[in-house]
């Protein structure tokens, strides 16, 4: 693995010398400076199961680099591929190795999310084990991975994983990828989905500060997820963004700068989007995007909108395709 990373990232470097090339300092901080607009992607890929059936393709991420973005958070569901004794299959994780060295020659810096939020949050005891098994084993595969690798350690917590048992489950999981990746920035948010409002039951190692913490926004909710079926919103429609749920989004965009500022730590914004599946027209869905990013962007926060492919999409897979004006709404023409 220490030979391959070093051939990837000479030849990342040689391609995009200002991209995932650039090594941050071994602080949050200088990650995150590193880190603009980013998309998820792959998290309902059948490229984990088969291959061969994959409807993401390695020439994508030259399209998400050319489309505007500089890194991508790459969403894994890696509990279903797991043995009896919590061992990773070996095809799932060749095809990981090559996702991840294929953005990187993309010049796409690459956040690695462990995504098995229900699982964990349902039942924490069983998730421990897991979730252990899978830092120790990502880990060790990718000590030697630039600094432009990120580990996020896992995705939205909420349910039984309330702040208090959340915060418990961080002082047991950040030691086990520190063993082996000691100077690698983690992705870390608060619980309730990683909410901005439980930012301040979110308790980090006070001498660890090679940690960026992220919150996911998809406020007003009855906007963004009218009609979305695994919500109480499916029955909702022709809900209109008004100046009202605006101004609300810059408060609470405010109010995590506020709290970045008062405890020194940097921030993600990890998932934001409109349901793209709900008949909610396009210009209405396009205006919540740009609203969001420009408040982010306007107090430096790295974001990564949900999602390339699937649903809240931005590129159309089918059709070979941006959806303009949610590009446009992320790259700053809107």
């Amino acid at each position: 693995m220490r030979h391959f990373w070093r051939s990837a990232l000479a030849a990342c470097c040689a391609l995009f010398p200002a991209a995932a090339g650039a090594a941050p300092a071994h602080d949050a901080f200088g990650a995150a400076a590193h880190l603009h607009r980013g998309v998820n992607v792959l998290g309902y890929d059948p490229v984990w199961k088969d291959p061969s059936h994959a409807r993401f393709q390695p020439r994508h991420f030259a399209i998400i680099r050319k489309g505007g973005f500089d890194f991508i958070r790459l969403v894994l569901q890696a509990f279903s591929h797991m043995d009896a004794e919590n061992r990773l299959d070996p095809q799932w994780l060749a095809t990981l190795d090559r996702v991840v060295r294929q953005a990187h020659a993309a010049g796409l810096s690459v956040i690695i999310d462990e995504h098995d939020f229900n699982a964990c949050s349902d039942d924490p005891a069983a998730c421990l084990p897991k979730l252990t098994a899978f830092w120790q084993q990502i880990g060790t595969r990718f000590k030697d991975a630039p600094d432009s690798v990120l580990f996020e350690l896992l995705n939205e917590p909420h349910g039984k994983l309330d702040a208090a048992q959340w915060n418990l489950l961080l002082t047991q999981i950040i030691p086990v990828v520190r063993a082996t990746n000691p100077r690698r920035t983690l992705v870390v948010g608060p619980t309730n989905w990683n909410s901005l409002a439980k930012l301040g039951e979110l308790r980090l190692p006070a001498d660890d500060r090679n940690i960026l913490v992220t919150f996911h926004y998809y406020e007003p909710f009855r906007f963004t997820h009218q009609g979305a079926s695994w919500t109480d919103n499916r029955t909702l429609h022709d809900i209109p963004l008004t100046a009202a749920d605006e101004t609300r989004i810059g408060t609470d965009l405010d109010s995590v700068a506020a709290w970045s500022k008062a405890n020194a730590r940097p921030v993600l914004l990890g998932e934001f989007g409109a349901f793209d599946k709900s008949g909610t027209p396009i210009a209405d869905r396009s205006r919540y995007t740009a609203t969001v990013r420009r408040d982010a962007e306007a107090h430096g926060f790295p974001w990564a909108y949900w999602q390339f492919d699937s649903d809240f999409i931005v590129y159309d897979i089918d059709h070979d395709r941006w959806v303009e004006p949610i590009r446009q709404a992320l790259t700053g023409a809107l």
